[in-house]
């Protein structure tokens, strides 16, 4: 096994955080009346995309009925039919829809994580909660050496990443503040590569159906953080 896939093993075993694990295992059990014939994943949900990506995602934390049921990132809700439909037209995905697990969907070059791993009552992380599970992150950045860019989806996952970016990268002070289409630069400590930082709004359903958040938005900054990151992309979003 390799070393990101101990890491996903030993994510998919955690259990510190009794709340947490308590939500998510009710969730399974209860189950939405649409997924009642389905087996709930019901715990820590790993990262999703090959070791070698140049560009991570960082999210906020599985949904009840999405990836705590699915088992992977973003798949099987409707913030992530937005996400993936997103990445396909840029050019990072293999297909736009995220079904199931088993669906042959596959990520190119880029990587989805989160700050925290299990869904949580009401998509409200603590920060408790956030910090217990930063050395997951921490250790998954540490792995993916070839990180050029991130996009970071939301507030939330901009202020869980920073100090976890400034083990391995300069980060400016005063910290930079998140907002949608932020991007920061950021020199390198020892033995990593300079790392290209962006902000763009969560895909959640708040922004999404209210059009804070359109597809042509997402499609942008998706597309200059492959650029990035070194990757192909379409030149003009949709």
């Amino acid at each position: 096994m390799t070393a990101l896939g101990e890491l996903d093993a030993e994510i998919t075993a955690c259990r510190a955080c009794p709340r947490l694990v308590a939500w998510r295992e009710q969730v399974a059990r209860e189950k939405r009346a649409a997924f009642r014939d389905q087996t709930y994943w019901g715990r820590p949900v790993p990262g999703f995309g090959p070791a070698d990506a140049s560009l991570v995602i960082v999210g906020l934390a599985p949904a009840a009925h999405g990836a705590n049921r699915t088992g992977r990132m973003f798949t099987g809700d409707r913030s992530g039919d937005v996400l993936y439909a997103a990445l396909h037209a840029v050019g990072l995905a293999s297909q736009p829809t995220a079904t199931h697990a088993g669906d042959g969907l596959e990520l190119l070059g880029t990587r989805i994580v989160s700050p925290v791993r299990c869904a949580p009552p009401e998509n409200k992380p603590t920060p408790a909660e956030r910090d217990t599970c930063r050395p997951f992150l921490e250790r998954e950045l540490g792995l993916l050496g070839a990180a050029r860019a991130v996009v970071v989806l939301g507030g939330f996952g901009w202020q869980a990443l920073l100090p976890v970016l400034d083990d391995s990268w300069v980060v400016p002070r005063p910290r930079p503040a998140f907002g949608h289409g932020a991007h920061v630069a950021l020199a390198p400590r020892a033995r990593r590569a300079p790392l290209q930082l962006f902000g763009c709004y969560h895909v959640s359903q708040q922004n999404t159906f209210t059009g804070r958040l359109t597809p042509a938005m997402l499609e942008e900054v998706l597309a200059a953080a492959a650029r990035a990151a070194g990757l192909p992309a379409r030149e003009e979003p949709r």
